[in-house]
């Protein structure tokens, strides 16, 4: 099966903009014969950049109020439908797609972004939401804390070919559990989303794959001082050198014995297309299944609470 990492820049804050360049990747890699194409961390508006460049932790100042407001008005709302044209493009491409959105949901009054995983079938749209269980340091000035309601795992069919599909945010990649909630579901490829850094992937991709006997794809996005549009309010802060980059991408991808697929990508935008074979997998479980003959259930075992929590539940019966 084949698979595609899109490594783009978003037009940052502008959904609509960053949405296109999504559905043209998305024909890009169908047009390459990929069955899916993963997408970086908050790909859809971006990722908020100006935190680390605007003194974003000053309280109740009028700044961070106007850009919050910002992208609280150009984040995805899949309820009112603005994922549509990335779920039309997998359906009419027929292919599978992982993408990062700043997610601003309606089950939670409307007003709160989260940092979300969105898997997309091809048949079925929509098939998982996965907001990120702990943002990163000064993430949580701009994200909620997310729930595990999105920790499954889907069956990809590719021809002849099977793969257990389950996706992770950035950094909570590093966490063993929310690995182990996915492992336990039989995942073979672990879709990891990232803001846009070699330094975050390099180790990581390949380490996952090690322990997990999986295919990693690590998706990341490049965001340049070129990328931010006039636009932007108090862009002269965010960007210091019109010829910084802010992001350099990192996309990569692991062989399941933890051997380089597809070396970090730094410094360019691109479509990187990888072979993946389900009988490597089985091979590398010869002597190592994290959840199956090597665990020990009887002594050790995860629970966990896929409910989607919500502020109220309301019956008006």
């Amino acid at each position: 099966m084949k698979a595609a990492l899109a490594q783009l820049a978003p037009v940052l804050l502008d959904r609509d903009a960053t949405a296109k360049k999504a559905v043209d990747a998305i024909r890009d890699a169908a047009s390459q014969a990929a069955s899916l194409v993963a997408f970086g961390e908050t790909f859809l508006p971006a990722y908020p950049v100006w935190l680390s460049r605007t003194d974003g932790a000053r309280f109740d100042t009028d700044d961070q109020k106007e850009l919050h407001a910002l992208y609280l008005d150009q984040a995805v709302s899949i309820e009112r439908g603005q994922l549509d044209p990335i779920i039309g493009a997998a359906r009419e491409n027929n292919i599978w797609v992982v993408i990062g959105i700043a997610e601003r949901p309606c089950d939670r009054a409307g007003h709160t972004i989260y940092a979300s995983a969105v898997t997309v079938s091809p048949t079925a749209g929509v098939v998982s939401v996965h907001r990120k269980l702990m943002p990163t340091y000064e993430e949580r000035l701009a994200w909620g804390v997310g729930d595990a309601h999105g920790l499954v795992a889907h069956d990809l069919e590719s021809g002849d070919h099977h793969f257990r599909l389950g996706s992770l945010n950035c950094w909570e990649n590093w966490m063993p559990l929310p690995r182990a909630a996915l492992q336990a579901q039989g995942v073979t490829l672990h879709v990891a989303t990232w803001p846009g850094d070699v330094v975050n992937t390099h180790d990581i991709t390949r380490y996952i794959a090690r322990e997990s006997r999986a295919y990693v794809l690590s998706a990341s996005s490049v965001i340049r001082a070129s990328d931010i549009p006039p636009s932007v309010p108090h862009r002269d802060r965010i960007v210091t050198d019109e010829s910084a980059t802010l992001h350099n991408g990192g996309s990569a991808a692991a062989n399941p014995d933890g051997t380089w697929l597809l070396e970090p990508q730094a410094d360019t935008e691109g479509i990187f297309v990888v072979d993946l074979d389900p009988a490597f997998v089985r091979r590398e479980r010869q002597n190592f299944d994290p959840s199956g003959h090597y665990s020990r259930p009887e002594l050790l075992s995860l629970s966990v609470d896929r409910r989607r929590h919500t502020t109220a539940r309301f019956r008006d019966d």
